[in-house]
């Protein structure tokens, strides 16, 4: 064997012995080695290409994946803006519209934007109270937004598929009240109603795009941390003489609340 032939001080050399018993294997190294340099040369390149290649198996798939995806998504005409709206959220006095944005396969920005106006559902679950004034009462429309990032399980060219979304709220209920003269009768003295909340939110939820065209729908629920700010004014009718009454309050605190909703949009 080449072995024998080796000297001592390479004998004591692991790495040299299993790569010397590794080509003593070869049945057809004698031939090899009475060609000419250039064949032998061309050999040798071969046989440590291969011996690298097997050293590194699965990697070369992985990465050429990865880098098919990213520049399909990046030359592909597909869907990464969508336009939705939420008309669940009518009914809790707000209307905003929501742009959402594909960054890569895996995350996209949502951004919203709407106007806050009356509160018509009294839902303890998420922190607030319905508007009970009627006559009387001037809506005055406030600014509501809403900015989060959102985190698809699923490699996707599109915007698609369940999702953790960490989001903040920004709501600000407003209402000019005009007070009650002793018949009844509508003053024009008012006081201001005010509900400020400001929300931690995480929604967990599913977005589809449907197969015919580019209506997607996303259905959702979360949970979030609210701070609130409320000046609230209450109204009393004392009818021992017939007087109307009002108290203004300020509340300052922190509760949590839940939420479930489903929005309509269209991607392009």
């Amino acid at each position: 064997m080449v072995i024998g032939s080796m000297p001592h001080k390479q004998l004591l050399r692991p790495a040299f012995v299993h790569w010397d018993v590794g080509i003593g294997r070869l049945p057809s190294l004698s031939m090899i080695s009475s060609r000419t340099p250039l064949r032998n040369a061309l050999f040798l390149a071969v046989l440590l290409s291969a011996l690298g290649a097997a050293a590194q198996p699965g990697k070369p798939k992985v990465v050429l994946y990865k880098d098919r995806l990213a520049a399909a998504f990046d030359t592909v005409d597909c869907v990464k803006n969508v336009i939705k709206v939420n008309p669940l959220l009518f009914f809790r006095g707000e209307i905003p519209i929501y742009y959402e944005r594909a960054i890569t396969p895996k995350l996209s920005i949502e951004l919203g934007a709407g106007v806050a106006l009356r509160d018509y559902l009294t839902l303890s679950f998420n922190g607030s109270d319905a508007d009970d004034y009627g006559a009387g009462t001037e809506i005055v429309p406030r600014l509501s937004f809403h900015i989060g990032a959102r985190f698809y399980f699923e490699d996707d060219l599109e915007p698609q598929g369940f999702y953790l979304q960490p989001t903040f709220s920004h709501l600000n209920y407003t209402k000019d009240i005009r007070t009650k003269g002793p018949t009844g009768e509508l003053t024009d003295n008012s006081l201001r109603d005010e509900r400020v909340y400001n929300d931690l939110r995480l929604y967990a939820g599913y977005q589809l795009l449907s197969s015919n065209s580019n209506w997607m729908w996303d259905l959702y629920g979360g949970v979030g941390y609210r701070d609130r700010y409320m000046v609230i004014v209450k109204e009393r009718l004392d009818f021992t003489n017939d007087m109307y009454t009002y108290e203004v309050g300020t509340t300052k605190d922190q509760t949590v609340a839940f939420f479930l909703g489903v929005k309509v949009g269209m991607g392009f």
